[in-house]
C-alpha cells in the first residue's frame, strides 16, 4: 500500500498554499517595495527636472511590481494578509529584500551602479519567470519585464554618460561600481526555500541567469570606459531579515504615514 501527500495543501475554501513560493515571491516584493523608497529619496534632489521625472516613474513601477507580488505571496501562504498588511506592518527584521536595493543613494553615480546591477538581473529573471507554467507569475513576469527594460536602458544610458564624460564622472561611477558590485551576489543564490521550487520547476533559478547578467553588465561597463570590480568580500543576510543600520530608518519612513493614521484609506 503506498500514500501520498499534496505537495500544495489546501487552506480552508480551497486557496492553495506553498509556503516556499509565498517566501520566494515576498522576496521579490520587498526587493522592488525596498528600491522603490529608495529612488523616491531622489526626488527633487535629483541632478536636473528630468531625473526627478524618470526616477519618480521608475520608482512607481517598482512600487506596482511590489503591490502584485506581496499580493500575491500574502494569498498562498495562507495568511491572507494584504499588500498593506506586509508593506506597513512588519518590523525591519521582517524584510527579506536582498542588501543591494537597501543601500543609501550615495552621490547620483552610485545609484546608477545600483541601478545597473539591479536592472539587469531583474529584466533576465522577469522574463524567465514569464515563461513558467504558472499562468499568473507568467504574465507578471512578462509585464514587469517590458517595464525593467526601460529601467534598465536607463541606467545604461547613464553610465555611458558618467563613464565617458569628465575625468570625475569616469572617478565617481567606477567608485560606485566598487561599491555596489560586493552586493550583486545575494540576487542570484539559491537556498532551501528556492530549490524545491526550482526542481519542481515552479520558478527560475536566479542562478541560472547570472552568467547572462555577468556578460551584460560586462558588456556596459566595457564600452563606458570603466572596469568591472572583482570583490574580495560578497553581502548577504537580508534574505534572513539581516540589514543595513540606515535600513530601520527607510522602513519607518515608509511607514510613517500608516503609523500615523492606522486604518486610514484614501
Amino acid at each position: 500500500m503506498t500514500t501520498t501527500t499534496d505537495p500544495a495543501p489546501r487552506a480552508e475554501g480551497g486557496v492553495r498554499v506553498d509556503v516556499h513560493l509565498a517566501v520566494h515571491l515576498l522576496r521579490l516584493g520587498d526587493d522592488a517595495l525596498v528600491l522603490g523608497q529608495r529612488l523616491c529619496q531622489w526626488i527633487t534632489r535629483a541632478p536636473d527636472i528630468e531625473e526627478d521625472l524618470a526616477l519618480s516613474n521608475i520608482a512607481l513601477d517598482l512600487i506596482g511590481h511590489a503591490r502584485t507580488l506581496l499580493t500575491l505571496s500574502g494569498r498562498i501562504d495562507g495568511t491572507e494578509r494584504s499588500e498593506d498588511d506586509l508593506a506597513f506592518t512588519r518590523s525591519d527584521r521582517e524584510f527579506t529584500n536582498a542588501l543591494l536595493t537597501e543601500l543609501p543613494n550615495g552621490d547620483f553615480a552610485a545609484t546608477v551602479a545600483r541601478q545597473l546591477v539591479y536592472t539587469h538581473y531583474a529584466a533576465l529573471y522577469y522574463e524567465a519567470l514569464g515563461g513558467c507554467a504558472d499562468p499568473e507569475l507568467a504574465a507578471f513576469g512578462q509585464r514587469a519585464a517590458k517595464e525593467v527594460a526601460f529601467h534598465r536602458l536607463h541606467a545604461d544610458t547613464w553610465t555611458e554618460r558618467l563613464g565617458l564624460g569628465t575625468p570625475e564622472s569616469a572617478r565617481r561611477m567606477q567608485r560606485g561600481l566598487v561599491r555596489v558590485w560586493p552586493y550583486a551576489a545575494e540576487l542570484f543564490d539559491e537556498d532551501e526555500v528556492l530549490r524545491p521550487l526550482v526542481a519542481a520547476g515552479t520558478v527560475p533559478s536566479p542562478a541560472s541567469v547570472r552568467p547572462l547578467w555577468e556578460r551584460r553588465t560586462a558588456e556596459v561597463v566595457g564600452r563606458c570606459g570603466l572596469t568591472v570590480p572583482t570583490p574580495r568580500w560578497q553581502a548577504r543576510g537580508g534574505r534572513a531579515g539581516l540589514h543595513s543600520e540606515e535600513f530601520a530608518s527607510l522602513v519607518a519612513e515608509l511607514q510613517s504615514v500608516h503609523r500615523q493614521f492606522p486604518g486610514g484609506t484614501w
